[in-house]
């Protein structure tokens, strides 16, 4: 894969947890443009009763693939204090960007001697406005380096599965990133419409000492919290047999909208897949080119398969 213009679009959009309407528009306008051109066409569902999620229906669907579409960011408290939105992680001097009553903002962050967070700016910025990295979209040979890859990169590999995809269902959920509350109502309903009973978590996971880039998407066969083994284990089994390089990760912290699926009343199995960053919840997020490639190629190969 070589062109990643989609993915650069997708990190711009200013949608921290909370404020996902602008990506949400993005995302109906390109699926609008885009799903005539696809293996598929898809049924698009929305609306109020879905809030700023999306649910896109591929023939007689098995498997879910979920993608949150919200990022990390703070929120303007009182005088200059920020609030975190989500777990960002920035140094003094990081660029963030919004836009209040006054106009559009571009502030730096400025952390205290006594680690309070706050922003410097030429004037007082309306309380609740809220702000996000400003995005410095990077690429060399191997490596794409930037801002909000989680998960705008699970959100872009969504889509590349969906130009192929005969029979799944792709949902884009909200608020991840600072504790869900979207995942319960969207899981009631392709589960009570069409009985979907599998989930593949589209999200980005963490470079560590057993887990590095370049070598493949990973399975993540627990985090916080424990999947169904036996279903990792037939994911694992699918993985080895396809041939597309991937990496097992265990960790004991670190959560996703698998969680919520777990926590449902429904029976629905789930797994985490996605590929492995350094840099994580920074202005600097970064991850190599090969396991973006192979985390599409698995995916589109499990949704085949399930």
């Amino acid at each position: 894969m070589s062109d990643f213009t989609l993915l650069k679009n997708l990190c711009q959009i200013h949608a921290p947890s909370g404020n996902e309407a602008p990506i949400k528009e993005f995302l109906l306008s390109y699926i609008e443009n885009n799903k005539s051109n696809w293996k598929v066409e898809p049924q698009v569902i929305h609306g109020e009763e879905f809030q700023d999620c999306i649910i896109l229906k591929f023939g007689k669907p098995r498997t879910a693939i979920f993608a949150h579409i919200d990022s990390i960011g703070y929120t303007v408290r009182y005088e200059d204090q920020l609030v975190p939105i989500g777990g960002p992680h920035a140094e003094s001097g990081t660029k963030l960007v919004g836009e209040d009553s006054l106009g559009p903002i571009e502030c730096e962050l400025l952390i205290t001697e006594d680690q309070q967070v706050k922003y410097k700016f030429g004037r007082a910025i309306d309380t609740g406005t809220d702000l996000t990295y400003k995005c410095d979209f990077r690429e060399t040979k191997q490596y794409i380096t930037t801002c909000y890859l989680d998960n705008r990169l699970g959100v872009f590999s969504a889509l590349k599965v969906a130009e192929t995809l005969e029979n799944g269902v792709i949902v884009f959920s909200c608020w991840e990133e600072h504790g869900g509350g979207s995942v319960p109502y969207l899981i009631k309903y392709i589960y009570e419409n069409w009985k979907v009973r599998n989930a593949l978590i589209s999200d980005i996971t963490w470079v560590t000492d057993g887990v590095h880039p370049g070598n493949g998407v990973v399975v993540s066969m627990r985090d916080r919290n424990i999947p169904r083994r036996a279903f990792i284990n037939k994911i694992v089994g699918l993985a080895q047999s396809s041939k597309i390089p991937f990496q097992l990760e265990v960790e004991a912290n670190g959560s996703s909208d698998g969680r919520e699926i777990q926590t449902s009343p429904y029976p629905v199995d789930w797994c985490f897949i996605g590929a492995p960053e350094d840099n994580v919840h920074s202005p600097d997020e970064t991850v190599n080119k090969k396991d973006i490639a192979s985390m599409i190629e698995l995916y589109s190969y499990l949704m085949k398969k399930l």
